[in-house]
């Protein structure tokens, strides 16, 4: 893994000059905590020392035992207390499950071989030291800075404050005051960086005593937020909502203060934190595969760069890069780049696959235009040329021969019938919703129906009363039946096809039935995706599927589906008025075929 060190970018020290630190909310966060450290450590020092001095006094009464574990509980819940704290500083520290323990004991003896038990104790007692000496240095600057700030109080009342040295008096002059308010001004300023020194100094403290068992405690986190990275690409149903998600693991599972995917144009895709906006914009030099860029800022903080590689087959193999924003005093390891450039090609992989998805979805549309392109002329541009010529011979002949001219109409008559069936056909093949609007016999009338129409079958449909069948049963029914007769119209040179459901028991049966030629199920032969496809239909909903044929006496397909629980107690229910339909309008299970197509010949 390479790593290097450089000028930080702008973006990250935009406010520059000497006032970057003054004006740095940072600052003040830090402040906050130097504010709170003294207290804290006083209060924690107290609580410790106290337990452990009554637990030695009262030891010889057996309760001083209790004294002394209760202190040892203090030392890992005040420890969860700093880390809450060292928040203010811009460190984050992972969050473990709790481990679940049988007794006190088991308790007590992991607790005691816990390293960071011994860790967290050390902080506890340098904290109060340390933060009393941080009180002094800032204390002196802000009294320095105060002093100079306010000299213009004693120009205008010099004997409000009078200042003696010996025998004399000193005395304001204006260009003294002036060099008092540059003093002072000069003292914010350096406080803001003295203040931005320490709180570095507390971080790396923060880090190297709090923090949890670093490597393995990492190593899981890292392994759960790839684990669900991995998932949430194969998932793949929203590539906006997939790169944030990967941002959310990525800084989730590591010590960055902020993470955000940014594209080659430096378009911000995807980001999470609290600066997370601050990292958009085109990156001047782009890591080589497999590397890090890692750059300090002019605030401290660290910048690393990862690429976001895509395949060869992508076409243009810069997918941008992935950017994690630091604390000042965080320094990620080459374990948590690896880790970072993992999620990078987790994004790679996102990125990928929705222009796959998107390639995918324009050839679909192409193919279709293209079938939709050889329908319309195989059948409806042949239907409206033969009306154009009916009617032509029509009109030439409307004086000459009546006869001819009532032949030619019919003619024409019939066409139109046959361009109308053509295209009602080409309809419902694009957007078979029969299905769901009136269910599985109304879908297959239609179905049957557009056999006809196309091909010049006959059909007998026994498509009586709607059969008890959930949607999933419905849908496998309505596939297989559609497999079944495409298969009729491609291979057996038939004329008839008997189309029947119906319920036997407590099994719906639909049978698919031709008199074409046949073949023999016990020879071995090619192209037998269509029978499996429907095979794996039927066994999806719990059903079985029978194909009987032999060669010159035609092929039935029956198909057996048990009936629906759910469908079945239903329609169990005594009828009342609120569940009769109105009068004159049919039921939904009443198997009424569309307004707008007739019924198949022989339909019953």
């Amino acid at each position: 893994m390479g790593t290097g060190t450089g000028a930080g970018e702008g973006r990250l020290g935009s406010a520059g000059g000497l006032l970057a630190e003054l004006l740095d909310a940072r600052t003040y966060r830090t402040a906050l905590y130097l504010l709170l450290a003294l207290p804290a450590g006083g209060l924690i020092t107290g609580l410790l020392v106290g337990g452990v001095v009554a637990g030695v006094l009262t030891l010889w009464l057996l309760i001083g035992a209790a004294f002394l574990l209760g202190t040892l509980w203090l030392v890992g819940g005040l420890g969860d207390l700093q880390r809450l704290l060292a928040g203010l500083l811009g460190v984050r520290f992972a969050r473990p499950l709790p481990p679940e323990y049988p007794g006190v004991l088991p308790w007590l003896r992991a607790t005691l071989a816990d390293p960071v038990t011994y860790r967290t104790l050390l902080f506890h007692l340098i904290q109060l030291p340390l933060a009393l000496l941080c009180w002094l240095v800032v204390g002196t600057l802000a009294a320095v800075c105060l002093l100079g700030l306010a000299s213009p109080l004693w120009l205008m009342n010099p004997g409000a404050l009078p200042v003696m040295w010996g025998e004399w008096t000193l005395r304001p002059s204006p260009l003294g005051v002036l060099g008092l308010l540059l003093l002072g001004a000069g003292g914010l300023v350096v406080t803001a960086g003295v203040v931005n020194l320490l709180g570095r100094m507390w971080t790396r403290l923060a880090v190297a005593l709090l923090a949890r068992d670093p490597g393995a405690e990492a190593a899981r986190r890292e392994v759960v937020a790839l684990r669900r990275a991995a998932g949430r690409v194969a998932l793949g149903d929203d590539l906006g909502a997939t790169l944030q998600d990967l941002t959310a693991q990525a800084r989730a599972a590591s010590t960055a203060h902020a993470v955000a995917l940014v594209a080659p144009d430096g378009t911000l895709r995807a980001g999470s934190g609290p600066d997370a906006q601050a990292l958009g914009g085109r990156p001047d030099r782009r890591p080589a595969p497999g590397e890090a860029d890692v750059r300090r800022s002019v605030d401290g903080a660290l910048l690393a760069t990862l690429p976001v590689a895509l395949p060869p087959s992508a076409g243009v193999p810069d997918g941008g890069v992935l950017r994690a924003l630091y604390a000042p005093g965080v320094r990620p390891g080459s374990e948590e780049l690896a880790f970072l450039l993992s999620i990078a090609d987790h994004a790679g992989t996102a990125l990928h696959a929705a222009q796959l998805i998107e390639r995918a979805g324009a050839r679909a549309g192409e193919q279709e235009r293209a079938r939709l392109a050889r329908e319309l002329h195989d059948s409806v541009a042949q239907a409206l040329y033969g009306i154009t010529l009916g009617a032509k011979t029509a009109r030439a002949t409307l004086e000459l021969d009546p006869e001819r001219t009532r032949a030619s109409l019919e003619y024409t008559i019939r066409l139109a019938e046959g361009g109308v069936s053509e295209m009602k056909a080409l309809l419902f093949s694009l957007r078979p919703d029969a299905l769901e609007e009136g269910g599985l016999v109304a879908a297959l009338r239609q179905h049957a129906h557009a056999l006809e129409a196309r091909h010049g079958l006959t059909v007998h449909a026994e498509l009586k009363t709607e059969p008890r069948l959930g949607p999933d049963a419905q849908a496998a029914a309505y596939r297989v039946a559609q497999e079944a007769m495409h298969n009729i119209v491609k291979h057996a040179r038939a004329t008839q096809v008997w189309l029947d459901v119906h319920e036997d028991g407590q099994q719906v049966i639909l049978s698919v039935r031709d008199d074409g030629r046949g073949f023999d199920p016990a020879a071995p032969r090619s192209g037998t995706l269509g029978q499996r496809s429907m095979r794996e239909r039927a066994a999806g909903v719990g059903g079985g599927l029978e194909v009987r044929s032999a060669p010159g006496a035609g092929t039935q397909v029956t198909l057996r589906l048990p009936v629906d629980a759910p469908v079945q107690a239903e329609l169990r229910l005594p009828p009342g008025p609120e569940s009769a339909p109105p009068s004159g309008e049919p039921s939904a299970a009443s198997g009424s075929t569309a307004p707008d197509l007739p019924a198949p010949r022989g339909s019953r």
